[in-house]
C-alpha cells in the first residue's frame, strides 16, 4: 500500500496497486480513502482528471473481487403455466439456481472456480433436456443416480443435479482449497445444506477435495467416499489447461477401474483448439478410451440461462464398454477417434471405456 500511495502521489502513470486479497478487504478500502481521497487527506492534491482516473482503475480492480448473487432461471425446467383464475394465468414457480459468484474474475487465487463458465451452462441445459424427457432417446442422465462432479467451481452443475434433476446423491469435487471451503454457501442458497448431526442420512451435496492425478483412495481410508459409489461423472470447462489434461485423463481412467459401470460426461468450450485437440489425443492413445459415436444437441437460449454460444462447446462422452450409452439407441458409430469440426452446435462424442 506504501508504494501505491506514494507512486499516487508522484502522479505515475503505471500504478503497483495493492494485492487482489488486500484490496478484498474493507480495511484496505477504507484506508485509501482516508489517505488518499478524502476532503482534506492531502495538501496538495493530484489534478482532478488525474484523479478521476485513478479512482476508476481502482474501483474496477477493487469490484473485480467482490462476490455478487449470479440468479440463473432453468428455462427447460418451466412448469407447465397454471390454470386460469378470473380470466388471467397465474404464474407458476419458476426454477432457479442462485449462486455467489465473482463475476468479473477470470482467474484469482490460482482457480478459475469463482465464476460458472459457459459449458457448465451449455452442459447443465443438456442434462436439463435428457431428464424431463426432451430428447428422442426418452433417457435421463441423472435422475436416481449417484452423481460425481470435478472442477465444480461454484456448484452450479451439482446444485442443478441434487436441487432440481432428482440425483440420489452429488459428490461435489475440486482441486482448489478456496472452491471446496466455498461450496457450503452454494449449497445453504439453494436448501441443500446438511445437517452434520443427521447421521441417519448423507448429505444430499457433499464437497470434496479432489486433485486430478492424485490416488483417490489414500492410505486412510478403506474405499472412496466412504463406499458409496459413482454412477455418473461430470465436469465441465475442466480441459482448459494443455498440462492438465494427463492428470484429468488419469483420474478418469482411475474412477473407470474403481466403478464398471461409470459413465462421464464432460463439456468443453473450444477457446483454443490445440488445447481441445490435447484433450481429444489424449483420449485417442489411451488403451482404455475409445470414440463410439456422437450426436448434436442445440440449446435455445432465449429464455435462460444465457451465455455466450459464439466459441464452440462439446459435449464428451465417456462409458464402460459393457454398459448401454447414456446417449441411447440413436448414437451413430464413428471410427475410434473422432476429430470434431468446430461448429455452432454441440457435439456429443460417446466414448468407451
Amino acid at each position: 500500500m506504501e508504494r501505491f500511495c506514494w507512486q499516487y502521489l508522484q502522479l505515475e502513470s503505471s500504478l503497483d496497486f495493492p494485492a487482489p486479497e488486500a484490496l478484498r478487504e474493507e480495511a484496505c478500502q477504507e484506508e485509501l480513502f482516508r489517505r488518499l481521497f478524502a476532503d482534506g487527506a492531502l495538501a496538495h492534491p493530484p489534478p482532478h482528471r488525474y484523479q478521476l482516473a485513478v479512482l476508476k482503475e481502482l474501483s474496477e480492480a477493487t469490484a473485480a473481487q467482490q462476490k455478487s448473487y449470479v440468479t440463473y432461471h432453468l428455462s427447460l425446467l418451466e412448469p407447465a403455466p397454471a390454470a386460469t383464475e378470473k380470466g388471467y394465468t397465474t404464474a407458476a414457480a419458476t426454477p432457479t439456481i442462485a449462486l455467489l459468484e465473482a463475476r468479473s474474475l477470470i482467474s484469482a487465487l490460482g482457480t478459475t472456480g469463482l465464476r460458472t463458465w459457459e459449458a457448465a451452462l451449455h452442459l447443465g441445459q443438456y442434462l436439463c433436456a435428457s431428464d424431463s424427457g426432451r430428447l428422442a432417446d426418452g433417457g435421463t442422465v441423472v435422475r436416481g443416480r449417484r452423481v460425481l462432479e470435478l472442477g465444480a467451481g461454484t456448484g452450479y452443475l451439482s446444485v442443478l443435479c441434487a436441487a432440481h434433476l432428482g440425483a440420489a446423491r452429488v459428490v461435489a469435487s475440486d482441486g482448489s482449497d478456496d472452491v471446496v471451503n466455498a461450496l457450503p454457501d452454494s449449497l445453504f442458497i439453494n436448501g441443500l445444506q446438511h445437517d452434520p448431526s443427521s447421521s441417519s442420512s448423507p448429505a444430499r451435496v457433499a464437497p470434496m477435495d479432489l486433485k486430478w492425478g492424485h490416488a483417490l483412495v489414500g492410505t486412510e481410508d478403506a474405499a472412496w467416499d466412504g463406499g458409496r459409489g459413482v454412477d455418473i461423472v461430470i465436469g465441465a470447462d475442466i480441459t482448459y489447461d494443455k498440462g492438465l489434461v494427463g492428470a484429468l485423463m488419469g483420474t478418469l481412467v482411475e474412477l473407470a477401474g474403481m466403478f464398471p459401470g461409470v459413465e462421464i460426461v464432460i463439456a468443453a468450450t473450444e477457446r483454443n483448439r490445440e488445447t481441445y485437440q490435447a484433450f481429444l489425443d489424449a483420449a485417442g492413445r489411451s488403451a482404455e478410451l475409445q470414440v463410439v459415436g456422437h450426436v448434436d444437441f442445440q440449446v435455445d437460449g432465449s429464455r435462460g440461462p444465457f451465455f455466450d454460444s459464439a466459441v464452440p462447446i462439446h459435449i464428451s462422452c465417456f462409458k464402460v464398454c459393457q454398459t448401454s450409452s447414456i446417449l441411447g439407441p440413436n448414437v451413430k458409430l464413428a471410427p475410434p477417434i473422432l476429430i470434431v469440426q468446430a461448429t455452432g452446435k454441440l457435439s456429443a462424442l460417446a466414448i468407451a471405456v
